[in-house]
C-alpha cells in the first residue's frame, strides 16, 4: 500500500512542481523581456511623474499599457501585486519531491556504491549541505568586493556551479547528482528572491508611503540577482528533464557533460536577452550549439564491431532478466518500490524481451543504468552476454533484410 501512495503523492507532487515552475519561469521571463523593450515615454507628463519607460503590446484581443517608474510613483497604488509564491511554491513542492524520491529513496535513486560508499542517512545529509552551502557561498560571492563587477563575478560563478557539478559527482549517482545540483541552483534561484529581492522592494514601497526617496541599490542588487536566476533556468530545466538521458548522468564523464550543457543553456538565454534589446550577435548561439555537439558525437554508441561476440542465446538473456530485472519489471513487480513495472517496460517472456531488445541494451550495456543502483547485482559476465545476444541479433536481422528475398 505504501509504494502505491508514494506513487500518487509523486504524481501529485510533479503536477504541481510543473504548474508552479512555468507561473515562476513565464513571469520571469515576461518581466525580462518586459525590461528590455522599455522606450522613453511620449508624454511628457508621464516623464514628470517619474516614469522611466513604457511599452505597448497586444495580446489576447486586447491592447496593454505597462510602465517602469524610476524608482516609485508619487502615490502609492492598490492593490499592488508582488510575484512571489510562484517561486516559494515552485521551490516547496520541488523539495517535497526530493525528498520523496531521492531522500526516502536515496538507495534507490541518491546512492551508487560504485561512485561512493556511503550510508543512506549520510547521504541525505550531504545532500542537504550541498544546497544550504551552494546558497551561502554564493551569496557571499555575489556581497564580496566581486559582486561590484558582474564580468568578474559571472567568471568566478562560472567556477562554483563547475565544481558544484564535479563535487556532486563524485558524491551520488548520476542521477542524484544531477537533480541535486538543479535543487541547488534552484534554492539559489528562490533564495535571491526570498532574501534579496523581495525584502528590497518592501524597502523601496515602505519608503514610498513615507514620502521619502526610495534607496536605489535596492533596485541595483534586485537586479543583478534577477539576471542571475534567469540564467540559472535553463540549465534547471535540462536537469528536471535529465532522468529520462541515461546517456548524460550515466556516462563517466557525466560532470563534465552538466557543465557543458549548463553552460550552453546559459548561453543560449544570455542571447535570448541581449535579442530583446535589438540586433544581437549569434556568438553565444554557435558557442552553445558547439558545446551540445562536443557532447553530443563522443557520447554516440560504439558500432557493433566493437562488442565481442559469444554464442548467447535468448534463453540464456531470458534467464538474466528473470534474476535481476523482473523484480521490477514484472505486470506485479515483487521490489517493494514499485506498484507497477517502470515505464511500462515488461522482461517477463522471450517476446517481451525480443519487443525491447534495444532498450535492454542501451540501459544494461550502453549506460549501465539498469539495473537501477545495481540494486540486484548485475555481473559484468551478464553485462557481457546480454551485448553478444543483443549485436548478433542485430547483425542476424540486418543480413536477413540484405537478402533479396527480404
Amino acid at each position: 500500500m505504501l509504494p502505491y501512495v508514494i506513487d500518487w503523492l509523486s504524481l501529485l507532487g510533479r503536477w504541481f512542481h510543473i504548474i508552479a515552475g512555468i507561473a515562476w519561469i513565464g513571469s520571469s521571463f515576461y518581466f525580462v523581456w518586459l525590461d528590455n523593450h522599455l522606450l522613453a515615454p511620449r508624454e511628457t507628463r508621464d516623464s514628470d511623474k517619474g516614469v522611466g519607460g513604457e511599452v505597448w503590446s497586444v495580446h489576447g484581443g486586447g491592447f496593454y499599457h505597462a510602465q517602469k517608474y524610476v524608482s516609485a510613483p508619487g502615490v502609492m497604488p492598490e492593490p499592488l501585486h508582488w510575484f512571489k509564491w510562484e517561486a516559494y511554491s515552485t521551490w516547496i513542492s520541488g523539495i517535497f519531491l526530493l525528498a520523496l524520491m531521492y531522500w526516502y529513496g536515496a538507495e534507490i535513486y541518491l546512492i551508487d556504491q560504485s561512485v561512493f560508499s556511503i550510508s543512506t542517512p549520510v547521504a541525505v545529509c550531504l545532500a542537504i549541505a550541498f544546497i544550504g552551502g551552494g546558497w551561502l557561498v554564493y551569496d557571499l560571492l555575489c556581497k564580496s568586493p566581486l559582486g561590484k563587477n558582474d564580468t568578474a563575478l559571472a567568471i568566478i560563478l562560472t567556477v562554483f556551479v563547475s565544481l558544484l557539478a564535479w563535487g556532486l559527482c563524485q558524491v551520488f549517482s548520476g542521477r542524484g547528482a544531477y537533480i541535486h545540483y538543479g535543487a541547488v541552483l534552484g534554492t539559489i534561484m528562490v533564495a535571491n528572491v526570498f532574501f534579496i529581492i523581495i525584502p528590497g522592494q518592501k524597502r523601496m514601497v515602505s519608503a514610498a508611503h513615507e514620502g521619502k526617496t526610495p534607496d536605489p541599490q535596492y533596485g541595483i542588487k534586485g537586479k543583478q540577482r534577477s539576471v542571475h536566476n534567469t540564467y540559472f533556468t535553463l540549465p534547471v530545466l535540462f536537469v528536471m528533464i535529465s532522468n529520462h538521458y541515461a546517456s548524460t548522468y550515466a556516462h563517466a564523464y557525466n560532470w563534465l557533460i552538466l557543465i557543458a550543457l549548463s553552460l550552453a543553456g546559459a548561453l543560449i538565454r544570455y542571447y535570448f536577452v541581449a535579442r530583446h534589446k535589438g540586433k544581437a550577435p549569434l556568438s553565444p548561439v554557435a558557442v552553445a550549439l558547439a558545446l551540445i555537439a562536443m557532447v553530443a558525437v563522443p557520447l554516440a554508441p560504439a558500432g557493433r564491431s566493437e562488442v565481442p561476440l559469444n554464442a548467447v542465446s535468448l534463453d540464456d538473456v531470458h534467464g538474466i532478466m528473470l534474476s535481476r530485472c523482473v523484480s521490477c519489471h514484472a505486470q506485479q513487480p515483487t521490489f517493494p518500490a514499485y506498484t507497477s513495472p517502470p515505464g511500462g517496460v515488461l522482461l517477463e517472456t522471450t517476446d517481451q524481451i525480443e519487443a525491447q531488445d534495444q532498450r535492454i541494451y542501451e540501459q544494461t550495456v550502453v549506460s549501465r543504468v539498469m539495473p537501477i543502483g545495481n540494486l540486484t547485482q548485475i555481473t559484468e559476465e551478464e553485462r557481457s552476454k546480454i551485448a553478444s545476444w543483443y549485436t548478433t541479433r542485430s547483425s542476424t536481422e540486418i543480413d536477413r533484410a540484405a537478402r533479396p528475398d527480404g
